[in-house]
Order: C-alpha cells, then sequence, then structure tokens
C-alpha cells in the first residue's frame, strides 16, 4: 500500500541522520525548474512565494547559490514542517525505515516525486504557486501526468495523506479501478467535522510513524489507528474517505 504526503515549506540540511541512498526520479524536470527560477527577478521571486521582504531576500540568495549536487540531505528529514516533527522519522526503527522507503512518497512541486532516502537540497517551490515554465502555465501543467506515474496502484488504493493542492496533481490520472483513499482529521463543531489545518499536519505525520511500526498494508489497519487524540468514525468514512474525529 503506497501512502502520499505533502511536503514542508521549512527544510533543513542534515548529512548526519541518515545516508542518501538515490536521486529523484525527476531530477532534470527539476533542474529545468531551477533554471527557470534562477532567471526570475528577486521581485518577480517574490511575487511567486508571496512572503514578505526578508523571506524573499534570504530565499532569493539561496536560490540563486542553489545547485542540485548538493550538499543533500535525504528527503525524510530534509523537510521539517509540523507533520515531519510528527512523525520524527529520526526515531524510526530499522523495519520502519525499511517501510518508507518501500510505501511512502513525498510530493514536491520542485522534484516531483520522492522516495524518503532521495538526496535533495533546500528549496522554496510549492505545487500551487503560478511558476510558468516554457509552454507551460503552471506546475500542475509542467508536471501533468508524471506524479501519477510515478505511484503504484497495483496493490490497491494510494493512502493520500497529503493536502489538496498535491492530491489534485495525481487525481485527474486516476484510471477505473484506481483510486485515492483521503484521510480526514476533524473536530466536531455544531456536530459537522471541520479539519483545523495545524492538528490535521501533525495528525498525517503521527499516522505515518503509526503505519511504519506497524507495518499496515490494508485500509483497515489504516482505520486501526491508534492515536490519544483521535478515533475513527466508520459511519463518516466511505471507501474513498477515511474520518478520524477528535476525541
Amino acid at each position: 500500500m503506497q501512502i502520499i504526503i505533502a511536503p514542508a515549506k521549512k527544510m533543513v540540511v542534515d548529512q548526519d541522520t541518515f545516508a542518501v541512498q538515490g536521486q529523484p526520479q525527476y531530477l532534470q524536470a527539476a533542474a529545468t525548474l531551477l533554471a527557470a527560477m534562477q532567471r526570475l527577478s528577486l521581485k518577480e521571486a517574490q511575487a511567486l512565494w508571496r512572503c514578505s521582504d526578508k523571506l524573499a531576500q534570504a530565499a532569493y540568495r539561496r536560490l540563486l547559490a542553489t545547485t542540485l549536487a548538493g550538499p543533500q540531505t535525504p528527503a525524510l528529514v530534509a523537510f521539517s514542517g509540523l507533520a515531519y516533527q510528527a512523525m520524527a522519522p529520526d526515531l524510526f526503527t530499522a523495519p520502519a525505515l525499511a517501510y518508507v522507503q518501500a510505501n511512502l512518497r513525498i510530493l514536491s512541486g520542485f522534484y516531483g516525486v520522492l522516495r524518503p532516502f532521495d538526496g535533495v537540497v533546500p528549496y522554496r517551490l510549492s505545487l500551487d504557486e503560478r511558476l510558468a515554465v516554457g509552454e507551460y502555465r503552471d506546475l500542475y501543467a509542467f508536471w501533468g501526468a508524471r506524479l501519477y506515474a510515478a505511484l503504484d496502484f497495483s496493490h490497491g488504493p494510494v493512502l493520500d495523506l497529503a493536502s489538496k493542492e498535491y492530491s489534485r496533481a495525481v487525481a485527474p490520472y486516476l484510471r477505473l479501478g484506481e483510486s485515492l483513499v483521503a484521510v480526514v482529521f476533524a473536530q466536531l463543531v455544531d456536530g459537522r467535522p471541520k479539519v483545523k489545518a495545524t492538528l490535521a499536519k501533525q495528525a498525517r505525520g503521527a499516522m505515518v510513524r503509526y503505519l511504519a511500526e506497524h507495518q499496515v498494508t490494508t485500509l483497515a489497519g489504516v482505520a486501526g489507528f491508534d492515536d490519544p487524540r483521535y478515533r475513527f468514525d466508520p459511519e463518516r468514512s466511505s471507501d474513498r474517505q477515511l474520518v478520524f474525529i477528535q476525541r
């Protein structure tokens, strides 16, 4: 059972925790995007990133100095946002690390699709940021079906722990009999499920850790996610969506 998850904007360089075991599948496409971004002016880059002057200036300096050769960090520990902090991959057992390398795929606006131990460099580029590249008006058009093509639906549905802007890069290309099964973490507000983004990101990371530690390979196993903050809600769930409600 494959699992998809979104990246994080916050990234670090860490060459000590784990060794790089491979290179991203779409490295040449990343090189094309890097060249396009390095042609942007500071003003254009800031408009793309939609961030403050201070953040834009620091990110732009880093962008101009970036090379894909490194120093590289395994993707699993390069991203350090809320989901990855909750995942805590540096504490994984050897079987858990083997599980995520085989089953977890990180979707990326810059690299396309990453295995956990693919070597990456820090970048700032979300999939929904409107970077025009050659004939392509945005990153969804640039990547086309390639993110879908890198996933394996031969053993059943792919578990969707990614945010919507990343899932939508895969969903249009699904073939008959293939599906993404979304996981929703919500709390009840006036009797209706409401998703709080911060809590949902943390829960996604915690679920990856649970799946890896328990070597889960079925949706029934996913429904058994044991977390003190959430309970599985079978009545609100379906064959396309697993819903977990805050306790």
